[in-house]
């Protein structure tokens, strides 16, 4: 049974009552309700998001130690390549040195000459006079750099293959989640929520988690280890240039965070947006009918236009302020790497460093940077994933309702009798609805509610299902308190026939059999022709094997009513609620109607409302209410004795249509003298 049941009664009544308790309602556009915003922030979510890791540590754990040993591997080529470099170099110097001398002599020899640059540069090498380019050591040095960048690369590709597991079924469990937690939820809840909104953080907001994770978290950790790898080898190699090269650090984090701190704001704007566009969507194509009838095409185009407008502000700016990062960040690198350029060339040149040293050095300074570069550029992912688990966490942290008893009530097969016990229910504390409610309803018994809209008369009904909690008093079913059941075991004892008919995309079959997926083809079809479904069955192509689509366009209005009545048939639950079963079918339909749910409500409680009073005469027993109370209480022959509140709706129902013909008379005589008016010529 759907807790999401609300009649067009309750459509009506919620302006007088206010805004459902435990939900802030904001207008939004179209007249949509839409949530309160809250503040946003970054650190605290980024941090709960990567605790749903936890389950999946021991993967994370065999990523880590891949990831650091393929950076490992990766980060130490640059410096092998330096000594093959070294090797090219010191061959191409050599070969034109004079054979048979010692590198001292030649050193001593230079120096002698003057020619100290040289000298110095000479004093830095390891080579041998008369000697060129050993390649068959050259070649040992690059196939075994080869090997190693292999081996980096394939335990990099297993350390994602792993990850990608580990970020899909953490996204699953968060869907699995976030669906358990709307079954969880109370009716409050969702009438505070447009759907569009809530159907955009369940799907749109989970899947770009689940893509920004994806795209980050392995980027993210290779990244880092990759620059504490980089950082160490350049101390190796030169403390003076990689302390040069740290000066870049504080300068790129508080450039990162300056932006960051921006366009997170217009992340969470972006998203927020888009889940009210959708909003807007769902509801202007859910009524298109509407819309064209009403002429109001330009007024749903500029709803829709301003929220489109607003998004694409939002989107736009939170795109252009994150993408300033990586530009800068790549400044910064290039302005480091001209600065170590230099001051590696001089060193070069003074004998203090070689220059394989100086080429491993730049290519660690790009390494370092790079990795940097590639965090800011991630920034935007990673700020926008956050923003929508932010907004998937609020629907997470939405107080659930009451959980049911530890130890329910098991009543058995029930009797059906429904008592009220000094009732009192308001959907906010300062609005009260229904007031010392008192009602008992015997086992069998028909109970017709009627009244004005926003009497409480759905609201009654709703209580009975527990869709509300109430706020004093209870309601038993047979003499056990409907708290002290399962919300499952009670629902499952209750069948509803809505005046919004549900009916899903499948054959007409299989949506009789949704109240009792195990019943036999026998019954389904003794269902049908107890409720008169059979009669227009037959006239399909398909009979019982017709699809329907998801809109059921393909049959009348009062067959769709007809399907929901043989559902709750073939259900045959102990309790019955017809609410407004008949209201928007044709005088014929409501008589098969009628008759079928005649058959329905035999030998069961039931509980009808309506606005039509023909449709309740042969009732038990009639309530009258009126703003939440029981003014009037009887039979329909009763309460027209007693010429009161019935009695006033029933002549003003009746003799309201009989003044409405005369009124259509009376205009329709006018017409003629009106139209020759109109038409006689002027003199």
């Amino acid at each position: 049974m759907s807790e999401g049941v609300k009649s067009e009664e309750e459509k009506a009544a919620e302006a007088r009552r206010g805004p459902a308790a435990g939900a802030q309602r904001q207008r939004g556009p179209m007249g949509m309700a839409m949530p309160g915003e809250k503040s946003q922030d970054f650190l605290p979510s980024a941090k709960r998001l990567l605790r749903r890791l936890r389950p999946e540590r021991s993967r994370v754990g065999i990523v880590l130690v891949l990831a650091v040993v393929s950076v490992a591997l990766t980060a130490i080529g640059p410096k092998i390549l330096g000594a093959a470099t070294n090797l090219i170099f010191e061959g191409f110097i050599g070969r034109r040195l004079p054979a048979g001398a010692t590198q001292d002599q030649v050193v001593a020899g230079l120096r002698a000459q003057g020619d100290t640059k040289q000298a110095d540069l000479i004093s830095g090498m390891n080579l041998v006079p008369g000697q060129g380019i050993d390649f068959t050591r050259l070649g040992q040095i690059l196939l075994f750099v080869l090997a190693l960048y292999a081996l980096g690369a394939l335990l990099q590709w297993a350390s994602g293959w792993i990850l990608a597991g580990v970020v899909t079924r953490t996204t699953n469990k968060l869907r699995a989640d976030v669906e358990d937690k709307l079954n969880a939820l109370p009716l409050p809840y969702f009438d505070g929520q447009p759907r569009g909104e809530l159907l955009s953080r369940v799907t749109n907001d989970v899947d770009n988690v689940q893509q920004s994770l994806q795209q980050t978290l392995s980027q993210l950790l290779t990244s880092l280890l990759t620059v504490v790898a980089v950082v160490a080898l350049m101390f190796s190699i030169s403390w003076t240039l990689a302390l040069i090269a740290l000066v870049t650090i504080p300068i790129s984090m508080a450039l990162t965070a300056a932006i960051a701190k921006r366009s997170q704001k217009l992340f969470v704007q972006q998203w927020k947006n888009t889940g009210q566009l959708n909003g807007i969507i769902e509801e202007t194509f859910t009524g298109h009918g509407l819309v064209k009838v009403f002429g109001r095409q330009q007024e749903s185009q500029a709803d829709f236009d301003a929220k489109n407008g607003e998004l694409y502000k939002a989107a736009f700016g939170a795109q252009f302020i994150s993408g300033i990062i990586m530009p800068a960040m790549m400044f910064i690198g290039n302005l480091n790497y001209v600065v170590i350029a230099v001051l590696g060339g001089l060193r070069v040149a003074s004998g203090s460093m070689t220059l394989g040293d100086v080429q491993a050095f730049i290519q660690y300074s790009r390494q370092f940077t790079q990795p940097l570069t590639q965090v800011a550029s991630m920034a935007n992912l990673l700020q926008s994933g956050v923003a929508s688990a932010e907004r998937v966490f609020e629907v997470l942290d939405a107080p659930e309702q009451d959980p049911d008893p530890v130890t329910p009530r098991d009543i058995g097969p029930s009797r059906g009798r429904v008592a009220f016990e000094d009732v009192t229910f308001s959907y906010t504390p300062d609005k009260p609805l229904i007031e010392d409610l008192d009602l008992v309803v015997e086992p069998g018994q028909t109970v017709a509610i009627v009244g004005p809209t926003g009497a409480g008369k759905t609201t009654l009904v709703n209580l009975i299902m527990r869709f509300y909690e109430l706020s004093s008093g209870r309601i038993t079913l047979d003499g056990v308190d409907v708290r002290e059941m399962t919300r499952h075991d009670l629902r499952a004892r209750i069948g509803m026939v809505l005046q919004d008919t549900w009916l899903f995309a499948g054959t007409i079959r299989d949506n009789i059999a949704y109240a009792r997926p195990d019943a036999t083809e026998e019954e389904i079809l003794e269902a049908a022709r107890a409720t008169y479904v059979d009669r227009f069955v037959h006239s399909l192509p398909d009979g019982y094997d017709t699809v329907l689509d998801s809109e059921a366009g393909n049959i009348s209005a009062g067959e769709k009513q007809l399907l929901t009545i043989a559902r709750a048939f073939l259900a045959a639950p102990e309790l019955l609620i017809l609410d407004e079963a008949t209201s928007s079918v044709d005088t014929r339909t409501e008589l098969l109607v009628q008759h079928a749910m005649a058959a329905l409500r035999s030998d069961r409680t039931s509980f009808v409302i309506a606005h039509r009073l023909s449709t309740i005469r042969d009732a038990d027993i009639i309530l009258v209410m009126e703003d939440g109370h029981i003014v009037e209480k009887g039979s329909h022959a009763e309460l027209l004795e007693r010429d009161g509140a019935y009695a006033r709706l029933y002549a003003a129902q009746f003799s309201g249509a009989a003044d409405d013909l005369d009124d259509q008379g009376a205009q329709s005589s006018a017409r003629p003298v009106l139209a020759g008016a109109r038409m006689a010529p002027r003199r």
